[in-house]
């Protein structure tokens, strides 16, 4: 049986797992979900100085207080960023990292490098001198793709429970040590497998640390740990027994 950690993308936290969780850990696997800092039931820690390095530190220092081996480290959408760097500089713990909605961001560029300008100057407008990125307001009539598969009550506990994020984990660029590379696997929910495929083969910045990895397809929207629980534990069960 493998051993899973668990990384919540921005304004979750390790309860957003929690069905995967316990389907997971049924199957006999063991699973560690992490709450970032600054998120979550660790949102009053949520600081100026809290960013991309924070959250690394989160990761590795799990990793080490439980001594854990062989990982397979899972990153939900921004929770990537923090995965690839913890890997990078731990690849000794880690047996695969497995990104959902996301991907090895090269060194140098950050979460916020990869959406539209226009839609950074947007967020840069709603935050102003702030450090907190706010959450979306989970409307699905104007998000309908990302959304997709949430019901009514999912929506109302994502509204509920959902905590700005620390600002600098969006702006902070991945930082890379060069070290040993291990392997990845890519779970992809609101991309059609086709069109990740071709971006890997073109070396797509965003993509590119994913050649030779496995792609997976897994049609929902971009929370498939709330969308689709038991299909992306199915995903991450097949991918631990290889």
């Amino acid at each position: 049986m493998a051993t899973f950690v668990l990384v919540p993308g921005f304004w979750l936290g390790g309860w957003a797992w929690r069905e995967v969780t316990r389907d997971l850990r049924g199957r006999g696997h063991e699973v560690y979900p992490l709450t970032l800092t600054g998120v979550a039931e660790r949102d009053h820690l949520a600081g100026p100085e809290v960013g991309l390095e924070t959250h690394t530190r989160d990761v590795l220092r799990l990793l080490e207080v439980e001594d854990l081996r062989d990982v397979l480290l899972v990153g939900h959408s921004g929770g990537g960023l923090p995965v690839t760097q913890a890997a990078d500089r731990a690849p000794d713990r880690i047996g695969r990292v497995v990104y959902v909605e996301s991907g090895p961001m090269p060194d140098g560029l950050s979460q916020f490098d990869s959406i539209e300008p226009e839609e950074q100057e947007r967020l840069r407008e709603r935050i102003g001198d702030g450090h907190l990125l706010p959450p979306p307001e989970w409307d699905p009539a104007s998000d309908p793709q990302n959304l997709a598969g949430l019901d009514d009550a999912t929506l109302a506990l994502l509204r509920a429970r959902a905590t700005p994020h620390p600002l600098r984990a969006a702006t902070d660029p991945v930082r890379r040590t060069g070290g040993r590379a291990v392997p990845t696997a890519l779970v992809a929910s609101t991309f059609p497998l086709d069109v990740v495929e071709q971006m890997i083969a073109q070396g797509h910045p965003f993509f590119a640390g994913l050649a030779g990895g496995q792609v997976h397809a897994l049609p929902t929207g971009h929370w498939p740990m709330l969308s689709e629980p038991k299909a992306l534990a199915d995903v991450l069960d097949r991918i631990a027994r290889g």
